[in-house]
This record gives C-alpha cells, structure tokens and sequence, in this order.
C-alpha cells in the first residue's frame, strides 16, 4: 500500500504535514477530513513535489503558526460588529456573482481584525479542500453561533446562500442597532451616577475636612455651626473613618453580583427583575420580544425546520424567562398543537404577538407575521429608548445638582455667618 505525503490544515487553523498510508488518493483524503484535517495538499510518496512537502514537514508547524497568529483557534471570538461587516461584505460579494472561496479570499486580504483574518483564511483553505462553508464555519463557534451556521447550512441545501447571507446581514445589522440602543439607554444613568458619587467622595474626603478646620480656627466651637454644615461634617468624618469599609462593601457586592450571575437560579432572578424593572422594564420585555421574533423569523424564512429554529431562538433569547417560555412553545409545536397556548400562558407576550402569531399559523404566513412583529417592536423600543433618555438627562442632572448644591451651601453658611459677625464688630 503506497505511503501518500500531505499538508493539512487542522481545527484550528494549523498547518500540519506528514505521511498517511493508503490505498489512492481519494482514500487517503477521506481519512485524514476523519480525522478533523483539512488537506490542501497530497501527494504520493516518490512522485510530483513529494520531497518538497517532506521539507514543509519539517517547518509546517512554525508556518502555521505564524499564519493563524495563534488567534484563530476554536475559543476565539470577535465582536459583533467585526462579524455583521464580514457577512455584508461576502454577502455583497457572492451577490455580484463572485464565487464564495475567491469571495473568502478577497476579505481574508482585506481584513483589519487579525482573529477574524485568520478565521476566514481558515474557512477559504477548507472550502478550497471540498468542505461545505457550514461544516468550515462550525470550527469557530465562538464566531460564528449556531443560528447562523444553520441558516448558511439552509441556503447551502436549497441553493440560495447569497440570499441567506444577505438576510444573515439584515438580521446582524438591526440586532446590532437595537443592541446598541439598549446599552445607550443603560449606561448613560450609570455613568452619571458614577460621576456623581466620585464629586462627593472628593468633596467629602479632601474639601470637607480642610473647610472643617478653617471653622474651628475661626468660630472656636463646633456648636456656633448652622446645623446642615454639621451634619456634612460628621458625614465626612463618617466617610474617613469608614472609606476601606465602603470599598470592601463595593468590592463585596460586585463579587456576589458575578456569583449571582453565574448561578441558574440567581441569574432567573436577574433576568426576572429586568422584566419587572420600572422604566427600564419595558424597554428589556420589547428588545426580548424583537430578537425572539427576528431571530425566528428569519431562521424559518430561510429553511431552517421549526422545531430546530426554536431551539436555536431558545439558546439566543438572552434572558432566562423568555428561553422558558420558548422551550414550552417548542415542546407545544413537537405535539402537533399551536403556539398560541404556551405563548399565552408565559405572560411575557403581550396579546398583540400572540394574535400576530395566530392569524401567521392561520393563514401560513408566520415567518413574515413574525419579522412584522419585529419591526414594530424594534420601532417602540426606538421610541421607548429616547422618551426614556430624555427623561433621565434632566432628572439626573437635578441629582447630580442637589447633592453638589448641598455640600456647597452647607460649607457657604458659616462662612456668610462669620463675614456678618466681623461686619457687626
């Protein structure tokens, strides 16, 4: 049995060589794509360039690192606006008519990030080996979710992947838009209140005390203060004395909040409470709502079966409370019933979805039900996002004002106080 010669590229990226018995060609590929190798090159021993690969063996390990940067492994991952360019750019490209492994090629050049690059380096050289694009993607899971290698996997079978792709891009484009909304509204408060309580931990520790000693020098007694300086002051002193307590608690609660996280039950708590937060609340309930019914939409629209979308929908919902309800509508779709029921009695949709969802079923329309529903969530989530900043922006300014206002006036007081004591004398 002839002995074949071969360079192959691994699960991650890597580039190996070495020698494999077989009985031809054909065989010898078969059994290295079994053994997860991706070859790129293979020759039988004593014919073609089969001394050449011989010399690669010898150096293929350091090539291949240096190729994949040592990035591209199965535990990289890139964000999500990285990937939403790459899919409207292949997207773009396979629409014009360019073939998907010169499509890989052409972004594999042209990419800035170095994991994305060498991902789709990855990706060209399987395709290039005979792989399908789904089975090459599935090497990065990180990268590349389960949602979209089964919708690649869809466009594969039913010979429309530039058209899934470009639904592929819509679906990543307004998931990033809204995404992007949600943490505007979010971290705007949040930063506000950060500033706020770093102004008066400075006031507090460093003005506070140096205004105290100014006082006793010139009033002698700590009673001749008005009563709001008093209190400021021994808040301040409180503060000193206890500034490593503080931030031992705060240090404290951000451990038992990442533990919580981390925890199933806690993190249903969490995802509970976002629900029923108010202000805030209904924003989250409508952004679930809008990526169930996207994300669903446009799974089934693509020619992913039901029962596989829903799991695929349950895995990307993002909250624990909306995967639950999910799962019972995938158990009610397995047993031949309608989504309606479930969908009902998880009392997170509101009653328009679930009609939405029951005139889809009815008339065989529920893709195209489900991606309306979408738009117009997405649309009151817009609209819940920006009453909600222009609500916040006074009110936390108000905030920030009265605890600044506070200190301020209280340190003002004597110091009015001694001014018209010197002008009486």
């Amino acid at each position: 049995m002839p002995n074949f010669h071969y360079i192959a590229l691994d699960q991650n990226g890597q580039e190996t060589a070495g020698v494999i018995e077989a009985p031809n060609e054909g065989e010898a590929i078969g059994q290295l794509r079994r053994n997860q190798l991706y070859p790129t090159q293979v020759v039988e021993d004593g014919k073609g360039d089969s001394a050449a690969i011989r010399r690669r063996a010898r150096t293929s390990s350091a090539k291949g690192k240096t190729k994949a940067m040592g990035k591209t492994a199965a535990s990289a991952k890139v964000s999500g606006k990285v990937l939403m360019i790459f899919t409207r750019q292949l997207a773009t490209l396979i629409d014009s008519g360019l073939p998907l492994l010169r499509g890989l090629t052409v972004l594999g050049r042209q990419e800035p990030n170095k994991i994305m690059k060498g991902a789709i380096n990855t990706l060209a050289d399987s395709v290039q080996t005979g792989s399908t694009f789904s089975e090459s993607l599935s090497q990065f899971p990180r990268i590349f979710n389960k949602l979209y290698i089964n919708m690649v996997k869809a466009g594969e079978l039913g010979g429309v992947l530039e058209l899934v792709l470009n639904r592929l891009a819509e679906y990543q484009e307004k998931a990033q838009k809204l995404k992007n909304k949600i943490v505007a509204a979010m971290v705007y408060p949040l930063i506000v209140m950060i500033i706020a309580v770093g102004i008066m931990v400075f006031l507090m520790t460093v003005i506070v005390p140096k205004f105290e000693k100014i006082f006793e020098d010139m009033l002698g007694s700590r009673d001749k203060l008005p009563e709001l300086t008093k209190w400021v002051i021994g808040f301040s002193r409180w503060m000193q004395d206890n500034l490593l307590l503080l931030a031992a608690m705060g240090v404290a609660v951000f451990i038992g909040w990442q533990v919580l996280k981390s925890s199933k039950g806690g993190r249903r708590f969490i995802d509970q409470m976002k629900l029923k937060l108010p202000l805030f609340g209904d924003v989250q309930r409508k952004s679930a709502i809008s990526r169930f019914t996207r994300t669903l939409g446009t799974l089934v629209t693509s020619g992913v079966p039901i029962l596989q979308a829903l799991n695929i929908t349950r895995e990307t919902a993002g909250n624990i409370i909306i995967s639950d309800a999910i799962d019972k509508v995938h158990d009610a779709v397995k047993e031949g019933e309608s989504m309606v029921a479930p969908l009902e009695a998880s009392k997170v949709f509101p009653p328009m979805v679930i009609s939405m969802v029951d005139v889809g079923e009815e008339t065989g329309q529920l893709p195209e039900m489900l991606l309306k529903v979408a738009d117009v969530y997405e649309d009151e989530v817009d609209n819940a996002v920006s009453a909600l900043t222009s609500m916040l922006e006074p009110l936390m300014i108000v905030v920030l004002a009265v605890v600044v206002g506070v200190i301020v006036l209280a340190l003002f007081m004597p110091l009015i106080q001694i001014i018209q004591g010197i002008n009486n004398q």
